[in-house]
């Protein structure tokens, strides 16, 4: 599964991929088609963080596209691509309809407006899912670039998130569709 963006390549992670990822990166930028930079994986995901997306994957069959995207940024000379980040979802949506997202940038690719073009690509594709209400994602709020990217894509503040000190942005499929006629 792939989502072309005006900048962007966004492949949808399956369980192969994630574990190519974890054990074999060769083979990872391989199936990809798209050259691993030296640091992967971007900021706040490690070994960890691919497990449970792994885990995901695997227990939940048709989950593809409501759990990682990992984020390409093509060559427009030589159509070569590099992966800058990944983005993606934390599941299905629950039963009233809320999925929550998440994104992360390779720090050298960081304040070029990836994050929010690959969130926006992202909330537009959740939303094509009739059962898909709501798009929510939390962040700290000493974070200010992952703040500008919820904000440039209409997500409002909702109040406390799920962990301590952690805030929730959200934005509803009505608030979205206004947002996006304007």
């Amino acid at each position: 599964m792939k989502i072309r963006t005006r900048r962007l390549e966004l492949l949808a992670a399956t369980a192969d991929l994630v574990r190519a990822e974890i054990y074999d990166r060769a083979e990872f930028g391989r199936r990809l088609g798209a050259r691993v930079p030296e640091g992967w994986p971007p900021p706040l995901n490690d070994d960890q963080s691919m497990q449970w997306t792994l885990k995901l994957l695997v227990s939940n069959p048709g989950a593809e596209g409501f759990a990682a995207w990992y984020l390409a940024l093509p060559d427009p000379r030589t159509g070569e691509k590099e992966l800058i980040g990944n983005a993606g979802f934390k599941g299905k949506p629950t039963a009233d309809g809320t999925v929550e997202i998440g994104y992360s940038v390779m720090e050298d690719r960081q304040k070029n407006g990836y994050g929010t073009e690959a969130a926006r690509a992202l909330i537009a594709w959740a939303f094509v899912h009739p059962e898909v209400h709501r798009v929510t994602a939390e962040t700290y709020p000493h974070l200010r670039p992952s703040l500008r990217v919820m904000e440039r894509n209409g997500m409002k503040f909702l109040g406390p998130g799920s962990e301590e000190g952690v805030i929730r942005y959200g934005i509803t499929r009505s608030e979205f569709e206004a947002g996006n006629k304007r």
